[in-house]
């Protein structure tokens, strides 16, 4: 055991010396494995079901960037979600293997719908449940890919951009014709919007918010001028079309071999690795409800989506003005926001729901999970604390929010952040369902029911403002 801990200290040792070098920018970056075990469930519907093939594998991909004085780690893994627990167990090993400060690691999920879930526990009934075996894996192979990516750490130059692809996101939240809107199942009748409506429905009145067509990224690049790697940010949900019960990275996984292809990229030593990350997509998807539904095979809407996005990208980047140096800076911080409480009359609802089951007759499954939900927040803690991150590389400024967050919300950090340009990485450190702002609130919809919703309705204008005081301390360099 004495031995064991020699070894971590002079790993953490060793680093923290490594940060120490004066002045060399340097950067790393490494992906590790997390496909499951096939037969493991897939979530992402109401009904997860097991898997029975793997289309293709996912992955946690990482970057590490240095100045100097300061080390962080990018670490996005393809999940639907992750929960805070492996995130706080993956930095706690991050920081005693390598010694990068464990607030200064951001671990977050792409949304894809076709993996197995490393959510863990997710009612607020306690802090550190007990892990399976499939959130010990990917908590582990998160912190081996992080020190794979320490490894790895070489002078670097980086460079950053925007490019815009507006073709392939949809506001899926419809303002609806009056009284066309069916009853929620909290036995609500006041949604004023509907999600996912239906192609052509003759209801539909208009999207009820905006969206965001913007590629925000960062590159980097030896110091001769080749590829290291790519961290991008695209505000659209998963694009789905997977073939039965596969396993699959979803469009985040085809973007990142697309731009592999377009930088000639291919087999090098140390590998090049893209990383897509999912901006503020809560509401936005890929589905263009005006129209009539375009039938395509399995993976085709996916792959049309990512080499969209790719060839966007690659355009900028041809244009990038490339830094020997720059500043990086982190911050991290918990919130306290008040959870949701069902009022009586839903509790009364959910409790007669439960009431009127009969033996051997399956329930509505909407019913059934919104009941359950229902009387889950009911036992919860009046509050609870949450994780927000942010990071400065250069002028680029990075937030991270573990909601499912409103694509009004990015924009307004977008807007506000002092760093240009600046983007947000939603399901970073935790995921705790929708984050709706106050305006989309009183329209309604399924993001905002009690258990797609947790938390107070003044809550994005909270997180907002406390990120924003964030990123003042990293404008003065605290």
């Amino acid at each position: 055991m004495k031995r064991i801990k020699m070894v971590v200290l002079g790993i953490t040792l060793f680093s923290a010396l490594s940060v120490c070098a004066a002045g060399t920018f340097r950067a790393g970056a490494a992906k590790g494995n997390i496909t499951p075990e096939l037969g493991g469930k897939i979530v992402g519907g109401f009904s997860p079901f097991p898997s029975t093939h793997v289309h293709d594998d996912l992955w946690v991909r990482v970057v590490v960037l240095d100045d100097g004085k300061t080390r962080v780690a990018l670490a996005v893994c393809d999940l639907i979600g992750i929960s805070q627990d492996v995130s706080d167990k993956a930095r706690q090993l991050v920081q005693e293997e390598t010694g990068l400060p464990a607030r200064n690691l951001l671990v977050a999920a792409t949304h894809t719908h076709s993996a197995t879930s490393a959510r863990g526990n997710s009612d607020f009934s306690e802090k550190n449940p007990e892990m399976d075996a499939y959130q010990k894996f990917v908590t582990r192979r998160i912190a081996d890919t992080v020190r794979c990516a320490v490894n790895n750490l070489a002078p670097a130059q980086i460079g950053w951009g925007t490019a815009s692809e507006p073709r392939h996101v949809f506001n899926r939240r419809w303002h609806m014709k009056p009284g066309t809107n069916p009853m929620n199942p909290l036995g609500g009748t006041n949604d004023i919007v509907r999600f996912n409506p239906g192609h052509l429905n003759p209801n539909l009145v208009k999207p009820a918010g905006p969206t965001d067509p913007e590629i925000c990224f960062f590159a980097l690049q030896t110091p001769e001028g080749k590829p290291v790697a790519l961290f991008a940010n695209y505000s659209l949900h998963y694009v789905g079309g997977v073939r039965g019960a596969d396993i699959s990275a979803d469009y985040f996984g085809m973007f990142n071999d697309r731009i592999q292809q377009l930088l000639n990229a291919d087999r090098q030593s140390p590998s090049f690795i893209s990383i897509l990350s999912n901006g503020t997509s809560g509401d936005i998807n890929n589905i263009d409800f005006s129209k009539k539904h375009e039938k395509m095979p399995p993976y085709a809407k996916m792959r049309i989506v990512a080499h969209d996005v790719a060839e966007k990208v690659h355009a900028a980047y041809r244009e990038l003005k490339w830094h020997d140096h720059v500043t990086v800076g982190a911050a991290f911080e918990e919130i306290e926001l008040q959870l949701r409480k069902p009022t009586p009359e839903q509790v009364a609802y959910a409790k007669a729901f439960f009431a009127e089951q009969k033996e051997n007759v399956k329930p509505d499954p909407w019913r059934q999970s919104y009941a359950n939900r229902i009387m889950q927040h009911d036992r919860s803690p009046a509050t609870w604390k949450f994780p927000l991150q942010a990071f400065r590389i250069g002028d680029v400024g990075i937030s991270c929010i573990p909601f499912e967050v409103f694509c009004e919300i990015g924009l307004e950090l977008k807007q506000r952040v002092p760093f240009k340009p600046s983007f947000t990485v939603e399901l970073a450190n935790g995921t705790y369902g929708y984050l709706p702002n106050p305006r989309q609130h009183a329209l309604g919809g399924y993001e905002t029911w009690l258990g797609s919703n947790r938390v107070e309705i003044e809550a994005s204008t909270k997180i907002v403002d406390r990120l924003l005081e964030m990123f003042t301390r990293l404008q003065k360099g605290e």
